[in-house]
């Protein structure tokens, strides 16, 4: 919602009467200098939106402010050119409504459309959501990095890094729903305050990681040469539903350089629907993007999110640091799933980014079942991680 400045407004008096905390609405107009804004200046309010209310017999600005709760100067503000002594029967007025349900519906097919439409509505509601594309894929897809918050401890979110793990994505997009909301509203989540975590913790987060293989299991085949080197790769076959790689039959979670050359030896040699590693580590633009991401954010945590088992990865060649095993065991608490520390498998992005960076990683595998796992165990999955996503961010 969209305010203008008027003589003697500042960004404290929205936060006050807007009961919006005064950070979201800062970071939510880097281009407006606090302690001197302009007249007519426009000013995002994080968390609103405007409903259109039609003047009624006998309606005078305080009778709808009490009605309604909301204060009467926050209705002058959305409607400067009211004169509220001369309001006349079917007039419209603007009137100011937080934000209080989920935009994103993560209990559908969410391919990449899905997603890039469920990003603009929410950076439309909060702007203080920081969006960068970092990079793109093959098929030329944005690949998008969020940020959210100002603190100093870094932790990042992935989802599908596997296409036809794609329910990784809905629950990450709909936690980061509720996350805005308990932000906005001055909400709790499970009984935790959230609004510390602003000032505590900047939330990275890659929703997909592979856009065009998400598209393929989901819609088919696109038209034209990457939908025909899918289908061959595919043997002809139509059904994209065992496919994990990106559209070129890498798999994108095995390109890193963390004894690639083990796994090389003993998985696929040439594309194909799941486990090619490349003709070498980071061929991919994904796996690029996503390598150069983590140089540059300095993450104090990593969590990579997949399908299925309901077992956290937490270990790498005994690189991972002490506060690791911490970090899981809580982890393990709230949410049931069971950590293994050691696994015969390798060059996978958790793997890679303990071995360079000495930082605790994990790889969640989220639900049970053959993949993709059914949309039916949506709710289940998402309380099972909403523990995960929390405790990310406190411990």
């Amino acid at each position: 919602m969209d305010v203008k400045v008027r003589s003697g407004d500042s960004l404290w008096y929205y936060s006050t009467l807007f009961n919006v905390p005064l950070d979201l609405i800062i970071d939510s107009n880097p281009q407006a200098e606090p302690s001197s804004l302009q007249i007519g200046q426009t000013i995002r309010i994080p968390g609103y939106e405007t409903s259109q209310y039609r003047i009624q017999s006998g309606d005078t600005f305080w009778k709808i402010a009490s009605e309604r709760r909301i204060s009467l100067d926050a209705i002058a503000l959305l409607n400067p050119s009211v004169n509220p002594r001369m309001l006349q029967i079917g007039q419209f007025l603007s009137l100011p409504v937080q934000v209080s349900y989920r935009v994103v519906d993560g209990n559908r097919p969410y391919d990449f459309n899905v997603l890039t439409t469920d990003l603009s509505e929410l950076y439309e509601l909060y702007p203080f959501v920081r969006r960068q594309t970092i990079g793109n894929s093959v098929m030329g897809k944005d690949l998008v990095e969020l940020q959210i918050g100002r603190g100093p401890k870094v932790v990042h979110w992935n989802g599908s890094f596997h296409a036809n793990e794609w329910i990784t994505t809905a629950v990450i997009m709909q936690f980061l729903n509720d996350y805005l909301l308990a932000l906005t509203n001055k909400e709790t989540i499970r009984g935790l305050e959230i609004n510390p975590f602003y000032n505590e913790v900047t939330l990275s987060i890659v929703p997909m990681v592979d856009p065009d293989g998400v598209d393929l299991v989901l819609n088919g085949p696109p038209e034209g040469d990457f939908g025909e080197l899918a289908l061959r790769i595919n043997d002809g076959n139509t059904d994209f539903s065992g496919w994990k790689a990106n559209i070129r039959g890498v798999d994108l979670n095995n390109q890193y350089p963390a004894k690639w050359e083990v796994d090389a030896a003993r998985k696929p040699t040439s594309p194909a629907p799941r486990d090619f590693p490349g003709y070498q580590p980071l061929t991919e633009p994904e796996t690029v993007a996503m390598a150069e991401l983590a140089g540059a954010r300095n993450f104090e945590k990593m969590l990579a999110f997949h399908t299925q088992g309901e077992v956290i990865y937490w270990g790498y060649e005994g690189l991972e640091p002490p506060r690791s095993m911490t970090i899981v065991n809580e982890f393990e608490r709230v949410s049931g799933y069971k950590p293994i520390r050691y696994v015969d498998s390798f060059s996978g992005y958790k793997d890679w980014f303990i071995q360079d960076f000495r930082q605790p990683g994990f790889t969640v595998e989220l639900g049970s079942g053959v993949n993709p796992l059914p949309l039916e165990q949506f709710d289940e999955i998402y309380q099972e991680t909403m523990g995960i996503f929390l405790a990310s961010l406190y411990m």
